[in-house]
C-alpha cells in the first residue's frame, strides 16, 4: 500500500506484470474512487465552462457526451486535467485528479458563484474502472438486459445513467471499456462479482505501466502548474476556435503559439537493458537538454519506455543519462500501445 492523494492505494493485488497483461488481453478493474466527482448545476453552467477549461465545451450537444480538458491557471500552466461530461444543459459532471481536488474545488467554487453555478462534491460514489479488450462485456453480466443493451450502445466517450449508477466509456490504460461511478456502499460486492466474472484485481502500478504505454499524461509528472499543455503533447486539448472565446490562460498560449514553443513532448524507447525513470536528463548533442517526465517498464513490449519534455529541435536519438551512464534512446511517437498492439518499431 502506498499513499495516492492522501488515499491508501494497493501497488499491485498479486503480480503487477500478470495485472497488465490481463488488463492487455482480456479484463482488469481499479479502483478509482480517490478521483474526485463534482456535480456542478446552474442555467449558466456551459457559459462558466466555456470561460473555465481551455477545450470548448461547446462541442458537447448530446446527452452523456464526454470531453477530456486541461484547467488552466492564468499564466497557462495546468493546473489539472480533467473530463467533463455534459448530461443536459443545466447539469455537468466533472471528474478530476486526487492530488488536486481540494485546490480544484476551491478554484471553481470562487469562479462559479459569478455565474450563479452550484457546486457539490460527490464523496457518496464510488468510481470503478474496468479495462480490457473483454471488459465492457464482463461488465454489462452485472446489469439487467436492458441495461446492459444500453451501455454496450455507447459510443466512446459517452456516459449514460443507469438507475443509481453512471456508466461512461472512458479510460486510462489505451484499452476500451467502461468507469462507472455508483454509490460507494455498493463497490465492494460489485467489485467480488467483477472477479468472479474473470475480471482481474489491478493496483497502482500496472494503472501506470499501462497509461504509459498507451501515450497518456499523468497530472504532477508530465505537467503541472509551471508548464502548458502546447508544451506538453496537449495541444489538441486547447480549442482556440472561435477567437473570441475567453478562457482561463488563453492570452498566454497565444503568445506562446504566436512565438512558437521552446520544447514539445516526444516518446523515448531505450533498447538497452536500463529502466527510464522521470526526471533524468535527456541530451539532445547541438541543440541542448530535456528532461523524462514519465519512465518505466513496458511489459507489452519487453523495453523501458517513457515520455520526455525537449528542445523543438530534438531529432530521432537522443542520449539519456541513466546511473550515470549515457545511454542512446529513440524518439517516437505516442502511444507506444493501443488496444494491445505495438505502433513502434521494436527492430
Amino acid at each position: 500500500m502506498v499513499d495516492f492523494g492522501g488515499w491508501d492505494m494497493p501497488v499491485a493485488y498479486g503480480s503487477q506484470i500478470e495485472e497488465h497483461h490481463a488488463v492487455r488481453r482480456t479484463a482488469g478493474v481499479f479502483d478509482v474512487s480517490h478521483m474526485g466527482i463534482v456535480d456542478l448545476r446552474g442555467e449558466r453552467c456551459r457559459e462558466f465552462l466555456r470561460g473555465l477549461l481551455a477545450n470548448d465545451v461547446a462541442r458537447l450537444n448530446l446527452p452523456g457526451k464526454a470531453l477530456y480538458s486541461c484547467m488552466l491557471n492564468e499564466q497557462g500552466g495546468v493546473l489539472d486535467d480533467l473530463i467533463v461530461y455534459y448530461l443536459d444543459e443545466d447539469f455537468f459532471r466533472l471528474v478530476v485528479n486526487a492530488g488536486t481536488r481540494d485546490q480544484d474545488l476551491a478554484w471553481i467554487g470562487a469562479r462559479a458563484a459569478g455565474y450563479g453555478v452550484g457546486l457539490r462534491e460527490r464523496r457518496d460514489l464510488a468510481m470503478l474502472a474496468i479495462q480490457g479488450p473483454q471488459a465492457r462485456e464482463r461488465s454489462a453480466a452485472l446489469l439487467t438486459a436492458e441495461a446492459a443493451w444500453a451501455v454496450l450502445e455507447l459510443q466512446p466517450f459517452f456516459g449514460a445513467q443507469i438507475g443509481e449508477w453512471m456508466v461512461a466509456r472512458t479510460g486510462y490504460t489505451g484499452e476500451d471499456g467502461f468507469e462507472i461511478m455508483l454509490p460507494a456502499p455498493e463497490a465492494a460486492s460489485v467489485w467480488r462479482r467483477l472477479n468472479a466474472a474473470g475480471v482481474r484485481s489491478c493496483g497502482l502500478g500496472a494503472r501506470d505501466t499501462l497509461r504509459l504505454e498507451a501515450g497518456m499524461n499523468l497530472y504532477g509528472n508530465d505537467m503541472n502548474e509551471q508548464t502548458n499543455p502546447l508544451e506538453s503533447g496537449l495541444a489538441w486539448t486547447v480549442a482556440f476556435d472561435p477567437p473570441d472565446r475567453a478562457f482561463v490562460g488563453r492570452a498566454v498560449l497565444e503568445g506562446i503559439r504566436a512565438r512558437g514553443p521552446q520544447l514539445r513532448q516526444v516518446g523515448l524507447v531505450l533498447d538497452e537493458r536500463a529502466v527510464l525513470r522521470s526526471h533524468q536528463r535527456v541530451l539532445v548533442p547541438g541543440v541542448g537538454e530535456g528532461c523524462v517526465t514519465s519512465g518505466t517498464y513496458s511489459p507489452t513490449l519487453e523495453r523501458s519506455i517513457g515520455l520526455a519534455r525537449v528542445p523543438m529541435a530534438t531529432g530521432l536519438s537522443v542520449q539519456v543519462e541513466v546511473r550515470g551512464r549515457e545511454l542512446p534512446a529513440r524518439v517516437v511517437r505516442v502511444p507506444f500501445v493501443r488496444h494491445g498492439k505495438a505502433l513502434i518499431s521494436l527492430v
